[in-house]
């Protein structure tokens, strides 16, 4: 076929400039097929654990490269490798790498083998944890699996762009250029029926920032056809009323065939050139796309695709079709003469040929490279196996376990960590050299190894959390004591007239100041962009904070109340509370969230879901406040940290009177930090919250039965007790009891398991343990609902006085 050149290509490059980069990009493509097609074989033998691949997508992914420029940020779909290899941030090696699960993070730079391949990321951090300058380089926010969650943070790192474009107070050179910063999304298109997909839509087109969101459609969801999963089967069609016009604002839309090389380019470039320049999203629905090897490695798609289907797939393949427009390719110049790329075949045959020879190449190198250092670690061990059966009693049993590894050719870390520690069993009884040099090498290799697979949960920077130490609240001679409300609305207007950096948005948080007046007036003293309203929008309030957090900012997200959470909690969980683990310390989000909780009355506001948090947001600091104060000194220490949290605010407490201090924003509480607000003998008594008032309300009952308790306030539940200050309590008392407001087995169990297990508190223990939490059921609405849902003061005193009784049945005589 005869294509004719646009004028605009024309003018920008000569036709030799042009030819060499139409054959880049193809080179590039067909390097990328080879990749999914290589790799697929390397699952189907064993070498890789799963594969999931970007075979189909190759031709769309050049010309949104072409379009993403140094500062730009991606934030994307594990398919999009062909992208990652045209701005030249992933290699063949380092995609073969990231299949066999390599741990040498300069060998799989993604992530160092913690996540399957197919998820991208570049490095924000200097070895120190420091950002780099990332408008020097390109830019891609760590995938995640789960579908659609790459929406909200996508965001966020939009909404960066606006602020740093409308705040020239907040110039940095390392983060933005005039906010110039595209955020780049892509998804496939099943994945638009996720509910975060159309409110982060709904969110961009709000708040008006520049996104360039590409929608792969090679319709269908794994087996689901489009049919089922989009109303005409088609979501531009439906985002129809998102589409900008004279009249009001929303999005720009195109619609483009996903094998048409020519167009693609011009598409991405005109999307570039409005949200650039303008501020305004961008949808780019790419039409009529292939997956030549089906979803994944787990099963095949002439399963579900119809002979008819799979022979369109063949024909409008973008790499098959973007060959045949290179052929056909052929333009006359000014003179007359002719202009092809190819005056035939044969170039792109040997193109094609070396592409599969530099994939097997790498591929080669990258399993020599994963493999090489195990087999050597196996020769050492089975040198140490020999020598103990040698020695040993049991060499019979130890020779066979010896051989049976020696018959593994391609073995794994598992392999040889396993069978060392089967030999150790047979010699429980023998005492040798060659004995402790083995048990040597497990201790050994399991320093080594285990951290490749379990560091950076949190923060391994000067700036964790438990570097920053407490310091206490300061008060003039004669305070002023206020509501609760005013510390807190003291102290963030001290934080934000010292720091420009510092953002807080949610739900009714700018012109009313918050549901419960923490940030009164703020909204009119800092402007509407750093104490901001937003829509009814949970998963996207906590993905604007990600994505702001990811591009050097530092925001607070309020989620309005605690079980609201529950919306964000996905996102929460699987990425903010991910983020630093799965980049091993390249990526860091040290977002902030703001909420409220404890003792809410009613089904739907009483949730108290703190084990179900507790044990999803590992990876995010988990703090709990009993007071005003308290939580002030958690902003104040959050800030100067780069760990993100989550601050649950005592509802109770912003109309209980506290004192004002006079050191606001300096005053820092420590985390990880248990505080003993009442000492005494009896026994321990741990809770946190605003369950600990009605402890302390009833310290004065069990006073006058002659008991004396030690209250223990938790403060901080991740990290908890740092310091194990609560068994030397309870070595102290030889009691404890748990209070909490959440379900029976929630965050008492944890704390349990933290105090007896970790602490080995059960040491000092001369009674059991009791936890006394909320019913298995929701608050039932109003006082009474609260009062026989939640233990009360009368619960609480009667639970403490059993234990006594227990101790002492002639001096505490039973009360019924």
């Amino acid at each position: 076929m005869q294509v004719k050149s646009s004028a605009s290509n024309q003018e920008q490059l000569s036709f030799n400039q042009f030819r060499t980069e139409v054959l880049h990009d193809y080179k590039v493509a067909v390097i990328s097929r080879e990749c999914s097609m290589l790799g697929r074989r390397e699952v189907l033998t064993g070498k890789a654990k799963f594969g999931i691949f970007g075979d189909g997508k190759e031709v769309p992914q050049l010309a949104m490269a072409k379009a993403f420029k140094k500062g730009d940020f991606r934030s994307g779909y594990y398919r999009d490798q062909t992208f990652m290899m045209a701005i030249g941030e992933l290699s063949p090696q380092q995609f073969f790498a990231a299949l066999y699960a390599h741990t040498d993070i300069e060998a799989e730079p993604m992530s160092a083998g913690r996540q399957m391949g197919g998820h991208f990321l570049t490095h924000s951090l200097d070895e120190n944890g420091e950002f780099k300058n990332l408008t020097e380089q390109y830019n891609s926010t760590s995938d995640i699996s789960p579908t659609a969650a790459q929406m909200p943070r996508l965001l966020g790192v939009a909404y960066a762009s606006k602020l740093f474009r409308r705040l020239p107070e907040l110039e940095n050179p390392k983060f933005s250029n005039n906010g110039n910063e595209i955020s780049w999304g892509t998804i496939g298109n099943a994945s638009t029926s996720e509910g975060v997909f159309f409110e982060t839509i709904n969110a961009a087109g709000v708040l008006q920032v520049p996104m360039v969101m590409s929608v792969w459609d090679d319709n269908y969801g794994i087996s689901v056809p489009a049919k089922f999963q989009t109303t005409k089967e088609n979501i531009s069609e439906i985002l129809k009323g998102f589409q900008r016009d004279k009249n009001a604002k929303g999005y720009e839309i195109f619609t483009v065939k996903g094998w048409d090389y020519a167009q693609l380019i011009e598409v991405y470039s005109n999307a570039s050139k409005i949200a650039r320049e303008e501020h305004v999203p961008v949808l780019i629905h790419v039409q009529e796309l292939t997956q030549p090897q089906g979803h994944s490695t787990s099963g095949s798609h002439e399963r579900y695709k119809s002979p008819e289907r799979l022979t369109w797939e063949r024909q409008y393949d973008c790499n098959s079709q973007m060959r045949d427009w290179i052929i056909g390719f052929e333009l006359t110049d000014s003179e007359g003469n002719s202009l092809k790329f190819v005056e035939d075949e044969e170039e792109l045959i040997k193109i094609e040929k070396d592409a599969k020879k530099l994939v097997g190449k790498a591929r080669r190198e990258a399993w020599n490279a994963f493999i090489t250092p195990i087999k050597n670690q196996k020769n050492a061990l089975l040198l140490l196996l020999q020598n103990v059966a040698n020695k040993s009693e049991n060499n019979v049993f130890i020779t066979k376990i010896k051989n049976d590894l020696n018959a593994v050719l391609e073995p794994t870390k598992k392999d040889l960590l396993s069978t060392a520690r089967k030999t150790i069993v047979y010699l429980r009884n023998e005492t040798f050299p060659e004995k402790k040099q083995l048990q040597n090498w497990i201790l050994n290799f399991i320093a080594v190894e285990q951290p490749k697979f379990s560091s950076h949960l949190y923060s391994q920077t000067e700036k964790k959390v438990s570097n920053l130490k407490e310091v206490l609240p300061t008060y003039n001679k004669n305070p002023d004591v206020v509501d609760g409300r005013i510390v807190i609305k003291d102290n963030f207007d001290t934080i934000f007239s010292n720091r420009k950096d510092v953002f807080i948005f949610g739900e009714d948080a700018g012109s009313i100041g918050d549901v419960n007046q923490g940030l009164v007036g703020l909204q009119e003293k800092y402007g509407k962009l750093r104490v901001s309203d937003t829509g009814i929008r949970e998963a996207t309030i906590i993905g604007q904070g990600i994505g702001m957090a990811l591009r050097g900012l530092r925001p607070i997200a309020e989620i309005q109340y605690l079980d609201y959470l529950l919306y964000a909690l996905q996102i929460l969980s699987d990425d903010l509370a991910t983020l630093l683990y799965r980049t091993i310390g390249k990526q860091k989000a040290p977002l902030i969230i703001r909420t409220r909780g404890h003792r809410l009355e009613g089904i739907w506001h009483s949730g108290s879901p703190m084990g179900a948090i507790v044990n999803l947001l590992r990876g995010i600091n988990i703090l709990v406040p009993r007071n005003m104060t308290k939580a002030a000194g958690f902003y104040n220490t959050l800030l100067e940290c780069d760990e993100p949290a989550l601050v649950i605010e005592n509802l109770n407490g912003y109309r209980l009177k506290e004192k004002l201090p006079n050191n606001l924003g300096e005053f820092k509480t420590p985390i990880g930090v248990v505080e003993t607000v009442k000492e005494g003998t009896d026994i321990t008594v741990v809770s946190y919250g605003s369950t600990l008032k009605i402890v302390q309300d009833v310290v004065n009952d069990l006073l006058q039965v002659d008991i004396n308790i030690e209250i223990i306030d938790v403060q901080s539940l991740l990290p908890f007790d740092v310091n194990h200050d609560i068994v030397k309590s309870v070595q102290k008392t030889n009691r404890l009891i748990i209070i909490d407001e959440d379900v029976p087995g929630g965050a008492s169990a944890y704390l349990l398991n933290e105090i007896l297990e970790k602490q080995n508190a059960y040491e000092f223990l001369d009674s059991k343990p009791i936890t006394l939490t909320a019913k298995e059921h929701r608050a039932a609405y109003g006082s009474d609902g609260d009062y026989f849902s939640k233990p009360n003061a009368e619960d609480i005193f009667e639970t403490i006085y059993k234990i006594m009784h227990e101790v002492n049945p002639s001096k505490y005589k039973k009360l019924y």
